[in-house]
């Protein structure tokens, strides 16, 4: 009943932490008659923070989601070697190659955690899948609505070979300030974080915020000089420069 309950709010606040916290510690009452078939109004899977099964990695943060929605394995959140891979929508050629790189040189034990966004993210999941890795997208939308819809076709595949979540349920719509907190749960699933690719100021910093907020490793491809460079201004406070994934391993 609990786990329905935490459904019921999550389905009602869209996914909002704040207003399902408050729900819940104001004893919000409960529509009956809608609780009985909440599970009919979703399509996909999910998983509550009380159940025995949901991820530790998300326990462990501030804010952890009430409900997690999904397609695909849910085992691979409790992979010991999930790496994230994130950086700019607008890559270069630079950037893409890099990502490659990377992903060809890893054994077949590594998933590839990222966020299902134009560029570097959406190449970390195509190569992770060319290359036969697992991948898991964290989406700042809805479960059921594919942002952008260019990656559509990748979403199906992640969808099918992978992991794709979501603390936004059915069709929620992609606003700015959910891919913010997004950020989060990227930092939390993985064990790496490598940055190809950023402005100072942008989502993929954000990101890097948060694992460092959770004690994780951030490793940042070199860029150019004087082109605005986040991956630079890390390298320069203390993150790892990497070449290869060799530095990593």
């Amino acid at each position: 009943m609990i786990r329905k309950i935490l459904l019921y709010f999550a389905l009602k606040y869209q996914g909002d932490y704040y207003k399902i916290y408050e729900a819940i510690s104001k004893k919000e009452n409960v529509e009956k008659e809608k609780l009985v078939n909440i599970e009919k109004q979703i399509k996909a899977n999910y998983l509550t923070i009380i159940d025995n099964n949901y991820p530790a990695c998300f326990k462990n943060i501030p804010n952890p989601p009430f409900v997690i929605f999904y397609y695909g394995d849910i085992n691979l959140i409790n992979m010991n070697n999930n790496i994230g891979i994130i950086g700019k929508r607008k890559n270069t050629d630079y950037g893409k190659k890099m990502t490659f790189k990377l992903i060809s040189e890893l054994n077949h034990s590594s998933c590839i955690v990222s966020g299902l966004a134009k560029g570097i993210d959406a190449l970390s999941h195509q190569y992770a899948l060319e290359f036969n890795l697992k991948t898991i997208a964290v989406l700042g939308s809805g479960i059921d609505y594919c942002y952008p819809k260019e990656n559509m076709l990748l979403y199906k595949k992640i969808k099918e070979k992978g992991l794709i979540i979501s603390e936004y349920p059915n069709q929620h719509l992609p606003y700015k300030k959910n891919f913010l907190i997004r950020n989060r749960l990227i930092a939390a699933l993985v064990k790496d974080l490598i940055v190809i690719e950023a402005d100072l100021k942008s989502g993929t910093m954000n990101t890097v915020s948060y694992g460092l907020e959770y004690g994780k490793e951030i490793y940042c491809v070199p860029e150019r000089a004087n082109i605005n460079s986040g991956c630079n201004y890390l390298i320069k406070q203390g993150a790892h420069l990497l070449e290869s994934i060799k530095d990593i391993f």
